[in-house]
């Protein structure tokens, strides 16, 4: 099967996806009115309500939640064939997961702001708002260390992914005191200056291993995960404009031009998918995913098709900074469907693989002598992009060497594979710190949202000891679960999280749907959320009884069975609130002040 046909008809569902149901929902169902004043510009303090620049505003999100799962998942989901993948994607992405981040942003953006758990508790009642918090609090320390885990395995031991990683903080730091403070207004400067300094990063970056600066930047595991602890933690701690809006900004220019490039290198080359439509191991038994291709394709690919951790981003530092409603549409549906198309790429490199040395790359050594394979190409790669990528599992590294392979094979490009996959190696990198640090700053709003209703300073997001002590606690936790787990481990738990928390978002969004007087357009977001609960319930099931009691994995399986519990409470208590609403025995309105604000 040749990729050309896969990405142009791909490209053309996403456009007309966009233009037809995202409108649609927009218009009919949400109604989008820019005469509402957004919670930006009602509650502007200049630290984490303020309003920003569409564009900006994009490139945050974007960048925010297009982390590990658009470029892993897919490479990981890879075992079963492209074909599975692919589906799940294209259907996943348009009917799923751009509806429930567009609808989860604008019920955000009408309660001023406030998070999940927070629209829970108004729109549904105490008891659901309690259980999606204890929900959330759970997925997204979960969520993070599955996304943070990824990027540990790629910088270990790579003192040029290092380097050009750890040049991108005061690259963004810098960036944004010129864009905020130096030269106000001149993104354009800010943002040719800033892309110029990192693709220098990349370039010096090669000097590094050969110079006496390599054992500053060479880490081990334990190294990478400390750094990236207390890059979380100063990016939870600043002010959004100083760090985390500009390293975001920067990183989807870095993100949306590879992406383009790699589409454009996938034109011209016309790569074969060397890995089969479907696989053997469709039924089982493989060697990095254990299970069935249903439900675990669905699971395995999260951020690229339907992402729970998108509802966080959502109702946690977006709609604090959108500058009036009809944004929305570009930034919550547009914004998935963008990442869906990343994770189709990531799929198409990854199976432009030979499948012997796909697998040499994402299992053990161990592991893959017991397949009966032999490796084509691997020491070839090896050499050619000057680190040994074999045993190297949890999928960046077979991304990057797939992406390398593409670019190199562009007339003019060849023997520049090294420079190609490092620089896949730092694109990679981006993604996913860009979502831990939005995500660690979104858990930090969770916690001060628990502790302001036992000490109410807590719950001012502008307080700065209860910004340190609820970030501290945050990045202590899913540092852990990076330095105690492994890719096995941790990533199915990460997928089941995050899939269980899409159905929860989905729940609440129908409920937001009902409410607003638009129950006959419920099934936009109802029939999703039951294809979800059935797909995660199970998969959580099947990952207890054969991935985590063979290890005697408690933790995760206490975890696990938290997760479905908190998310049949929600369902069932939101089944009789709409049994109300639509009887009328219950008033149907929706409790939110913004709604009513006219500028």
């Amino acid at each position: 099967m040749n990729a050309l046909p896969v990405i142009i008809g791909s490209l053309c569902i996403f456009v007309l996806a966009y233009r037809f149901y995202g409108s649609f929902i927009a218009a009919k169902v949400l109604v989008l009115n820019d005469r509402r004043r957004t919670p930006s510009h009602l509650l502007n303090d200049g630290q984490n309500y303020f309003p920003t620049n569409k564009w900006v505003l994009f490139g945050h999100h974007f960048a925010a939640i297009a982390g590990a799962g658009p470029l892993i998942g897919p490479v990981l989901a890879a075992q079963f064939g492209y074909l599975p993948g692919l589906l799940w994607i294209l259907i996943g992405s348009v009917l799923a997961g751009a509806v429930h981040d567009l609808v989860v942003l604008v019920a955000s953006i009408r309660h001023k702001g406030k998070s999940l758990a927070e629209i829970a508790r108004e729109e549904v009642g105490a008891v659901s708002g309690i259980t999606t918090a204890v929900a959330v609090i759970f997925i997204i320390v979960i969520a993070l260390a599955g996304l943070g885990l990824a990027v540990v395995n790629s910088l270990k031991e790579s003192s040029w992914g290092v380097f050009t990683i750890g040049c991108s903080v005061p690259i963004a730091l810098f960036m944004g005191l010129y864009m905020y403070r130096f030269r106000k207004g001149k993104i354009k400067e800010a943002t040719v200056i800033g892309v110029t300094c990192l693709l220098l990063a990349v370039i010096f970056g090669k000097y590094i291993p050969e110079s006496p600066l390599k054992a500053i930047f060479t880490m081990d595991k334990n190294g990478v995960t400390l750094a990236i602890v207390l890059y979380g933690f100063i990016a939870s701690v600043l002010p959004v404009w100083m760090l985390l809006c500009p390293r975001d900004y920067l990183s989807t220019y870095m993100k949306l031009g590879t992406i383009a490039f790699l589409t454009i290198g996938i034109i011209i080359v016309r790569p074969d998918l060397k890995i089969p439509a479907v696989t053997q191991y469709i039924h089982g038994g493989g060697p990095i995913i254990p299970g069935h291709v249903f439900p675990f394709v669905c699971i395995t690919i999260a951020c690229g098709a339907i992402s729970g951790f998108h509802s966080l981003i959502g109702s946690g530092t977006t709609p604090k900074m959108i500058g009036k409603e009809s944004d929305a549409l570009f930034i919550g549906y547009g914004a998935m469907i963008a990442e869906a198309f990343v994770s189709l790429t990531a799929l198409i490199a990854a199976c432009a693989l030979v499948p012997a040395d796909y697998f040499a790359i994402n299992v053990s050594p161990e592991k893959f002598a017991t397949l009966g394979l032999t490796p084509v190409h691997l020491n070839q790669l090896s050499a050619e992009v000057g680190e040994n990528i074999a045993g190297r599992p949890g999928g960046a590294v077979s991304l990057a060497v797939g992406m390398a392979q593409i670019f190199s094979a562009i007339p003019g490009l060849y023997g520049f594979m090294s420079y190609w996959y490092h620089f896949a190696i730092m694109f990679e990198a981006l993604f996913i710190l860009t979502t831990i640090d939005t995500g660690t700053r979104v858990a930090r709003f969770l916690f001060q949202e628990a502790f302001g209703k036992i000490y109410s300073p807590f719950s001012k997001t502008d307080w700065m000891p209860g910004t340190i002590i609820c970030s501290a606690l945050v990045v202590l936790s899913w540092g852990y679960f990076i330095y105690t787990g492994n890719i096995s481990t941790i990533w199915p738990m990460f997928g089941i999280a995050n899939q269980l928390l899409s159905a929860i978002a989905l729940c609440i969004g129908t409920t937001i749907i009902i409410k607003i007087g638009k129950a006959r357009y419920m099934a936009i977001t109802l029939v999703p959320m039951i294809f979800m609960c059935i797909t995660t319930i199970s998969a959580g099931y099947l990952s207890i009884r054969d991935n985590f009691l063979p290890i005697h994995s408690y933790l995760n399986i206490f975890l696990t069975v938290i997760m479905i519990i908190a998310l049949c409470i929600i369902i069932i208590d939101s089944l009789v609130k709409w049994t109300g609403f639509l009887s009328g025995s219950q008033e149907n309105t929706l409790a939110v002040e913004a709604v009513e604000e006219k500028v």
